[in-house]
């Protein structure tokens, strides 16, 4: 079977039509490291190439899914990096580069021609909410939750997903407040296929998987191209071209250096409490205000 860093890939040991894809950081709730996008996309492609395989099941090792981004230690770092731009005037194209590049990776679940099941537990965070809503379908225990807290301030999910999976209102719900959503919830607002107790959350994926498992791949794949001919023509490739600049934006613009100011004055934990709390983030000349007082405060011996 291949070997990666970030996860690991090989066929379900009783049901052989079946591949498991394990995000495998679990000391670091399996978050995203610069590797795992082209690996995501590399154990797909494998997937993809063997006739044996008729569907994906994604999962993650430890406590939950995904994390999403592992930031805690380059956020809080004066680093150069494209999606992190210390210099002036930041440079747009080689953020949007690096991360059309990543979305594209986690499409790679989408455009496969088998179907791919996202199995969540714990917590789909951020970019994990990406990973997951890449997949076609999305099992999750009652009690596990989704959503992208970054909305409010330094992120705009790039794949642009949840308007296509949830409807223009609800995704505006969770796009305004960055709040997250549980099992129960995204089963009834027909996010997620099902929500079972996490007792039983193996044993409902696989009974989906092994259900669609024997219907020969070339109706999977048709019936898949279908659908995604749909979002397709809906214009989700441009909706991602929009995010993913967007995305951008949002980390370089006042408000976001701000954020990436207070955690490397305060840490990332506690930028992310700010972030969460609702307490009223700051904006414009107030945000520029705040960036020249930090600045100047590391700058002293």
């Amino acid at each position: 079977m291949p070997s990666y860093s970030t996860l690991r890939i090989d066929k379900d040991s009783t049901h052989p039509r079946i591949a498991r894809l394990l995000l495998n950081r679990p000391e670091r709730l399996n978050a995203i490291t610069d590797a795992t996008p082209r690996e995501i996309r590399a154990a797909v492609e494998w997937a993809q190439a063997d006739d044996e395989v008729h569907v994906i099941v994604v999962e993650g090792a430890g406590k939950g899914f995904c994390g999403g981004y592992d930031l805690a230690d380059s956020a809080q770092e004066h680093i150069e990096h494209p999606c992190q731009q210390e210099k002036s005037p930041w440079d747009p194209m080689v953020d949007y580069a690096t991360m059309k590049r990543n979305t594209e990776d986690f499409m790679s679940l989408w455009r496969c021609s088998k179907p791919t099941i996202a199995k969540v537990h714990g917590w789909a965070a951020a970019g994990g909410s990406d990973i997951a809503l890449c997949c076609d379908l999305l099992v999750m225990a009652e009690d596990a939750h989704i959503g992208y807290m970054p909305t409010r301030v330094w992120g705009c999910p790039t794949t642009a997903m949840w308007t296509y999976r949830l409807g223009p209102t609800r995704a505006k719900q969770l796009m305004f407040t960055g709040d997250a959503i549980d099992g129960r919830t995204a089963a009834a607002w027909g996010l997620a296929n099902e929500a079972v107790p996490a007792a039983g959350l193996e044993a409902a994926t696989m009974r989906l998987a092994a259900r669609i498992a024997g219907v020969p791949r070339g109706h999977l794949a048709m019936h898949k191209m279908v659908v995604n001919q749909v979002l397709l023509s809906m214009g989700l490739e441009q909706s991602q071209m929009m995010a993913t600049v967007f995305d951008g934006i949002t980390r370089h613009n006042p408000e976001g250096l701000w954020f990436r100011r207070h955690a490397q004055e305060n840490g990332f934990k506690a930028a992310v409490q700010w972030r969460d709390s609702g307490r009223p983030i700051p904006e414009g000349d107030e945000a520029r205000d705040l960036i020249r007082q930090m600045e100047a405060r590391a700058r002293q011996p």
